[in-house]
């Protein structure tokens, strides 16, 4: 199971590592850093998704090298066996992606959890916060790439005719169809041919919880027919909410790693 509920961090609030992985899209003029250092849960670090990116690719969100992670980790103080809770406070579900990142390189995924609810839900049920920022040790963080677990555009371009993977956007139903413009600029409307599309919303209460089980097969049902399929890649628009729908058919599969094609429509839709 990758979701905890809040019950169980309040009483768990420091047995574990707790990573605030707030990231908003540009047009909101939202900034995560700037939310933390005003409020988070007690005990909780900052994880930049920006910062923690590759920065020499003109594409949001790419996974960084090995040895630019084991840094990243180890000055979050975070060692292979610590139990790992993230959340957000984003209209986007952005600690899905944090909760990938850990999985790809190697981190336990029964170690690695998502807050159900996120920030918002902590908020609204009164429960303790601060803005006192953690004095963090180091840790000598090592881990793997688990390669199998992102595919690049070549990947995807070869599938479009073998079709040995089921692609799944998580866009919305009208950017999918091309009939609104993309958010970024440079990039097409348009879809991955012979793709499907689960908007990440679909995914999701208003409350911003996952929906139960049930719910959320009838929902895969309309592009997997068998949930216990192994072989599908999620794709977004930069890398982002490709996540929540992996998280969220993890749920119902629990044999599944999650699987991404990580530069998304911010590659594959450039003009």
């Amino acid at each position: 199971m990758s979701l905890v509920e809040t019950d169980w961090l309040e009483k768990n609030l420091y047995n574990v590592k707790i990573i605030d992985c707030s990231w908003h899209m540009p047009q909101t003029k939202r900034n995560g850093l700037k939310e933390y250092k005003s409020k988070h849960i007690p005990n909780a670090i900052f994880f930049d998704l920006d910062d923690n990116s590759k920065k020499d690719i003109d594409l949001p969100h790419m996974l960084v090298d090995l040895n630019e992670w084991e840094k990243i980790v180890s000055k979050m103080g975070i060692k292979k066996n610590d139990k790992i809770i993230v959340y957000d406070n984003s209209d986007v579900i952005s600690s899905c992606r944090c909760w990938f990142n850990f999985i790809y390189y190697g981190h336990d995924p029964d170690l690695i959890h998502v807050l159900n609810g996120g920030f918002a839900k902590w908020i609204k049920e009164n429960r303790k916060i601060t803005n006192e920022e953690l004095i963090l040790d180091t840790s000598n963080y090592r881990s793997f790439e688990k390669k199998e677990l992102v595919k690049d555009k070549n990947f995807i371009d070869q599938n479009i005719k073998s079709q040995k993977f089921k692609v799944i956007d998580a866009r919305s139903k009208d950017r999918f169809e091309g009939k609104v413009p993309e958010p970024r600029k440079g990039l097409r409307s348009g879809n991955i041919s012979n793709s499907s599309c689960i908007p990440f919303n679909d995914c999701l209460n208003k409350d911003k919880t996952f929906k139960k089980k049930e719910e959320l097969k009838d929902i895969f049902n309309s592009s997997i027919k068998d949930i216990n399929e192994n072989n599908i890649v999620f794709s977004c628009g930069s890398g982002v909410t490709a996540c929540v729908l992996a998280l969220a058919y993890s749920l119902i599969n629990d044999k599944y790693l999650p699987c991404i094609y990580d530069g998304s429509w911010a590659e594959y839709g450039i003009i």
